[in-house]
């Protein structure tokens, strides 16, 4: 932002400022007589540009003479925050014609500045900064100025802590608005009637669908389709659905006769999962709806057609009976977290797709590196969920159904049965939201994993981009894709935005970390030839990159990746590029006592409930982050320590809740992370950390829960070792790295979610006004006949009734003075 200075205001009347004659002019007599009466002033000129000349050229040096000039006033001088709403109020006498100005200072937009009383939004800085304004008045002979000061600190957590609680609502700060919108089957097309949420409605190809999880905002221009990327009222959401509660879906819950289940059933289970487009706006009073019959609005379900890209394009891996060319694909499932580019496209990512598949009792009709893959996977299944491969369509050839069914037939292959089908997801998939009849791309060169997101890094022109990616399954790994091509900022606007993704994401080296317990760490790059990736490795022989891609998981086994808790979410700091991620949990089994690592340090008990349950291993979770080498997307090493331990305030804070977390800042299994966006107060200079989580080992004491942090930087803290636990109190030691501990300033509760649910998916409107909340499967605890649970419908009184059935949504939070949410 430029510094506005009084003398940088342009004249628009030259005559006024610019006569040459000797005679005095109106504007300096009145001048005089504010001189006289000692009124504060800020020339002609500038009162002329505020309130405009025709209000001083109407006078005569007689009437100057006569007429007072209004007595004015800007108020105090105050000091504020980065963020919050700032309120200016002038006074003049009455009939006067005021205006308020900016003097000095980062620029901020006035709201109301032909009026007495003016606002704005205080503008980001990083240290005490002083703003200048005048208020100017004129009561059509004379004028007279005055000018306040408002002192902007840094941003800061402007909120008080909630607290944890059981209830069956969105929890908010005092001084903040829930609304609800996108709920479970809400229509999305025109003439789609409403959601009777009784389980008899169908087509969700044209309704929210279900387990609404990760989301992000596009921009739209205030009239028409275009992309606006500052827009903040009225734009595009677009959300991932992961999964479903199939008891709500239906009337009298899941049916199947003889171990068929039927078509109706299955297909309306099937829609509900995928990918969400909606236009969303602000009207009045800050009102929040979905434009039902929007152009853009569209849902890409498991049956949606996409086209596979990058190196495993056309590999036999991907052959299928739909695809004997191995090239094209039906649909996307298990979408859990996300990604985006500058380009302004839309990264869904498949994550727990596995269990979907019916396949068991075939091994001796595959190959042994096929059992092996498969296996490793997790493709194990005798049914599948949800049993839609049991589905026989009342046209005979519908095969979305039997494509489930993946195990080999005798006498078959890969073109006639659908062995294949797995190798189908598992990628990173781009869509592209202002198209909405553009086919979605899968992305090969990130590898097919259990995808929980792909975020970017910093964009630096010139510099090869990545994208960070945890694979969310015990003991698995952290990944990261960096580009072949060199950004070009131009790139960004682009008009085919799914063709700059051909140029970015479809060549480049897919890398696995492998952290060190000094904390260092390496990425390794997961390349067929390399680090012992060859047709002669033990374990899994692979034949070409395409198989390296497709079965990553086996290529980061064979170069040594160090097993994480559960890696989840990634989320990049805008400031300065050190990547975060989740790390939601782990058992006993996936983490033994003497299986700990520096990077993946504790073991210990944390008891649930009214039995006290044991819970051995890690089953509260942490928060690792890394700072690349040069601060460079394109490093092949990283420095690291652990940012926060999940913990209840009342355990060990020697060994277990070791960033000594308070009641107002503790938290279990983090799960959902993001920063806020760079385009506001609350993305910039020391930026806003979302944390969100999926719990289950801290549920006894509080539902689900989002909070926010102000971070510091990796390496602010320092070496620690713990004292880890186990069962017979055996117990062992584990050096690890620590960041600093969390203060009330830097940390606490924003948000408790209501019964059952899980707090995933979380962006903003540019403007940091408005935030998105996800909130996925609420009271999928109980029964069709009897819910655990009624949100959205308990969120205005608390209580609904009883046989109402719940439905995921997303919360849209704004603060009620019109602020920056969370400052």
């Amino acid at each position: 932002m430029n510094d506005l200075t009084p003398n940088a205001f342009g004249y628009t009347d030259g005559d006024i400022d610019t006569n040459h004659s000797d005679n005095l002019t109106l504007n300096e007599l009145a001048a005089r007589r504010l001189s006289r009466r000692q009124t504060l002033r800020g020339g002609s000129a500038i009162v002329a540009a505020t309130l405009g000349s025709s209000v001083l050229a109407a006078c005569d040096s007689a009437t100057a003479e006569n007429d007072p000039a209004p007595t004015v006033s800007a108020g105090a001088a105050a000091t504020t925050t980065a963020g919050r709403l700032v309120t200016l109020t002038g006074t003049a006498g009455d009939g006067a014609a005021v205006s308020w100005t900016q003097t000095g200072g980062p620029a901020v937009t006035l709201n109301g500045a032909t009026g007495s009383t003016v606002t704005f939004l205080a503008p980001s800085v990083a240290n005490a900064t002083v703003l200048t304004f005048q208020f100017a008045a004129a009561n059509g002979s004379a004028a007279a100025t005055a000018t306040t000061t408002v002192t902007v600190n840094p941003a800061q957590l402007g909120f008080t802590a909630v607290a944890k609680n059981k209830l069956d609502v969105v929890s908010v700060p005092t001084g903040y608005k829930v609304q609800v919108i996108n709920r479970t089957g809400d229509p999305i097309a025109a003439g789609v009637p409403a959601y009777k949420n009784d389980g008899t409605d169908a087509n969700f190809a044209q309704r929210i669908g279900d387990h609404g999880d990760a989301l992000y905002w596009y921009g739209l221009a205030a009239a028409g389709t275009a992309r606006d990327d500052n827009s903040s009222t009225r734009g595009l959401i677009v959300q991932n659905h992961e999964n479903i509660t199939q008891q709500y879906l239906h009337p009298a819950g899941a049916t199947s006769v003889g171990g068929v289940r039927p078509e109706a059933e299955a297909l309306k289970e099937m829609e509900c999962h995928g990918v969400s487009v909606t236009e969303v706006t602000e009207g009045a009073n800050r009102a929040w709806t979905v434009v039902q019959n929007s152009s853009l609005n569209r849902r890409i379900t498991p049956a949606t057609p996409m086209r596979f890209n990058g190196p495993a394009r056309g590999s036999d891996l991907l052959k299928t009976p739909f695809s004997t060319a191995g090239t094209d694909g039906r649909g996307t499932i298990n979408n859990c977290a996300n990604g985006t580019t500058p380009w302004a496209t839309n990264l869904t990512c498949e994550e727990n797709w596995a269990g979907y598949f019916r396949r068991s009792g075939d091994n001796a009709l595959r190959a042994a590196k096929e059992v092996t893959a498969l296996s490793r996977y997790g493709v194990t299944s005798s049914s599948g969920s949800y049993g839609w491969s049991t589905v026989v369509p009342a046209d005979g050839t519908n095969t979305l159904f039997r494509r489930w069914d993946a195990r080999a037939t005798a006498g078959g292959s890969a073109t006639t049965d659908y062995r294949n089908e797995p190798n189908q997801f598992g990628w990173v998939v781009e869509t592209d939201p202002y198209s909405p009849t553009s086919t979605p791309r899968k992305r090969t060169a990130l590898g097919r994993l259990g995808h929980e997101g792909a975020w970017p890094g910093l964009f630096v022109a010139g510099r090869k981009p990545a994208w960070y990616m945890g694979d969310d399954s015990r003991r698995e790994y952290l990944y990261k894709f960096v580009s072949a091509t060199n950004w070009v900022a131009a790139d960004a606007t682009a008009a085919d935005r799914l063709a700059i993704g051909d140029k970015y994401l479809d060549t480049g080296t897919l890398h696995v970390a492998r952290f060190n317990a000094d904390g260092t760490g390496i990425w390794v790059p997961l390349v067929f030839g390399q680090n012992g990736i060859t047709a002669a490795a033990a374990a899994y022989p692979f034949a070409d990159q395409a198989d390296v891609l497709v079965n990553a998981r086996l290529a980061a086994d064979v170069v040594g990746a160090t097993p994480m808790d559960r890696p989840e979410w990634t989320a990049v700091n805008p400031a300065n590029g050190h990547v975060y991620l989740t790390l939601t949990n782990n058992n006993a089994a996936g983490r033994p006592l003497n299986g700990t690592d520096a990077a993946n340090p504790r073991h210990y008990n944390d008891p649930f409930g009214p039995t006290n349950s044991a819970q051995f291993g890690n089953p509260n979770g942490h928060i690792i982050r890394l700072r690349e080498i040069d601060d460079s997307t394109e490093a092949t090493s990283f420095t690291w320590d652990i940012y926060l331990f999940g913990a209840g305030a009342d355990l060990d804070a020697a060994n277990v809740n070791v960033s000594g977390l308070t009641a107002d800042q503790d938290f279990s299994s983090p799960d959902g992370l993001w920063f806020s966006r760079p385009t506001n107060a609350s993305g910039l200079v020391k930026p806003l950390l979302w944390i969100q989580t999926d719990d289950g080992a801290y549920t006894d004491v509080t539902n689900c829960m989002m909070l926010a942090a102000m971070p510091g930087t990796v390496g602010d803290g320092g070496a620690r070792t713990i004292t880890n636990t186990g069962t017979g109190g055996a117990t062992a030691t584990q050096a690890t790295r620590v960041g600093a501990a969390p203060t009330a300033a830097t940390l606490k509760r924003f948000l408790v979610g209501p019964l059952d649910c899980e707090i995933t998916g979380v962006d903003s409107t540019p403007d940091g006004r408005t935030l998105f909340v996800g909130i996925q499967h609420p009271g999928d605890g109980g029964t069709f006949a009897a819910p655990s649970g009624h949100w959205p419908d308990s969120q205005a009184t608390g209580t609904a009734g009883a046989s109402v059935r719940p439905r995921s949504a997303v919360a849209v939070i704004t603060k009620d003075d019109g602020g920056v949410v969370a400052l």
